[in-house]
This record gives structure tokens, sequence and C-alpha cells, in this order.
């Protein structure tokens, strides 16, 4: 069995990060690249960041971010928001970024997820799935879009099928109703699409406490995502990973 990563996630607007419960009342938290300096110390295995406005305003992701954070951490970053087309991901890519994440142009276009995978590989490609509580489908999780802000009307598990189909390489799987809470990650969801699918699954959104971590990893998630625990300090990635190998989870050192 692969080891889990504990990946922090740097929801980034304005070139700063930011923490919001379900995507909204965003607050200040600081720079990208102190951040990223600070994870890295701790021992973090990768970490993601998200322009979570870019879609919304109908922009691209910051490049400039992507090249101060490449220049100064050693560890692989995914970066998404606002990616439309392989020319988009590319760019990211050549700033240094070591994965692409894609959300809503894939739901509006999913030819995108074929088209990306064949340019830049499936390794390199991360198709970040938003989901919230919707009895209407089938799994009982609809898709969102534009930061969450928007129900694509997409039975989660399905599109999730579709997606790895389509050559994801991985999925990045945050619960808008979980999201900021604190309350533990969305284990339903999770163990639904990780046994849809071949490709990793991370979990993310809603990690509040120690005890959280291991039954994502338990309901099926490959890695672990968290943010405002980390941010604020309440938790670090070091005391994330020895209660992880405590479950019986193997990590990286």
């Amino acid at each position: 069995m692969a080891a889990v990563h504990v990946i922090p996630c740097l929801d980034v607007n304005g070139g700063r990060v930011v923490k919001g419960v379900n995507f909204v009342d965003l607050q200040d938290k600081g720079d990208p690249v102190e951040f990223a300096r600070r994870y890295v110390a701790q021992g973090a295995d990768e970490l993601v960041f998200l322009d979570i406005s870019a879609t919304v305003e109908e922009r691209g992701t910051t490049v400039d971010m992507v090249r101060r954070v490449a220049a100064e951490i050693p560890i692989p970053f995914s970066v998404g928001g606002g990616v439309r087309s392989v020319d988009d991901a590319k760019k990211l890519l050549e700033a240094g970024a070591t994965k692409v994440g894609v959300n809503s142009a894939a739901i509006q276009r999913p030819e995108l997820v074929t088209e990306l995978s064949e340019a830049i590989g499936p390794e390199a490609l991360v198709l970040a799935i938003d989901v919230k509580v919707d009895k209407a489908q089938d799994s009982g999780y609809t898709v969102l879009t534009h930061g969450g802000k928007t129900s694509a009307n997409v039975d989660a598990v399905a599109w999730a099928e579709e997606v790895a189909s389509r050559g994801a390489g991985s999925i990045l799987l945050t619960s808008l109703t979980a999201d900021g809470t604190l309350d533990g990650y969305d284990l339903d969801i999770t163990a639904q699409i990780a046994a849809a699918v071949q490709v990793p699954v991370i979990a993310s959104g809603g990690a509040g406490k120690l005890e959280d971590f291991a039954p994502a990893v338990q309901a099926g998630a490959a890695h672990v995502l968290a943010a405002s625990v980390f941010h604020d300090g309440t938790l670090t990635v070091q005391d994330v990973k020895e209660t992880l190998a405590a479950a019986g989870c193997e990590v990286t050192e």
C-alpha cells in the first residue's frame, strides 16, 4: 500500500492565502510562499494551491505566484483554478507547478479531461470535484462548479467515474457540506467515490482534529488534505502523520 500523503491546501485570492466557511466569508491569512516554507519544514508531502476566484472572475490562475512558490520549495505542488485549456495547464507547469487541477471547465466540456490527460499526462492532471448533499442524485451528492457557487446537477459518483475513464490521474474530492466546519471529512461520499474509481482520491473538506484523518483513509482516501487546522497552527503536518501511523496507516517520514 502506498504511503498516505498529508497535504496542506492553500486557497488563494488575489495572490494571498484566504480561508472561509463553505467557500464564503473569506479572511486573509497571509503570503502563500511563507505558508509553503512552513509546511515544507513540517514535513508536508505536497501542497495544493487553489485560486478560488479565478473561474468566477473568468481569468487564469496567477502564474507569478506559481513561479514564486516553485523557486522556494522542493516538494511537489498542484495548482488549480481558472484552467480552461491545454495551454492554461502548460503555462502553469512551465511556471513550475508539478500538477494542474481542473474543475468547472471540465464539467462544461468533459472532452477537456481527455485533452489534458493526453497533453500533459495523467500523473500531472488532478480532477477537482466539489460536492454537496443532494438527495435528488443517485449517490446523494451533486457536483458544484465556480468555487462551490453553482450546482452542475450532475451525480458526484457518476462524474468521478467519467473523469477517471477520461484519464484524470487523481481526484481531489471536497465536500462543501463539510468544508470549513471542522467536523470531519464527509466519509460517505469519500467511500462511494474511492470504491468507484481506480485512481487515488484525496479527501478534502472538514478536518478539525487529529481523529478526523484516519477515518478518511479507512473510507478509501489515498491522501488527506486540510487547510484551516494547519493555517491556524491547531495541528501540524507531523501531528497528523504520527496519528495516521498510530492508526496503522503508512506515512512518509
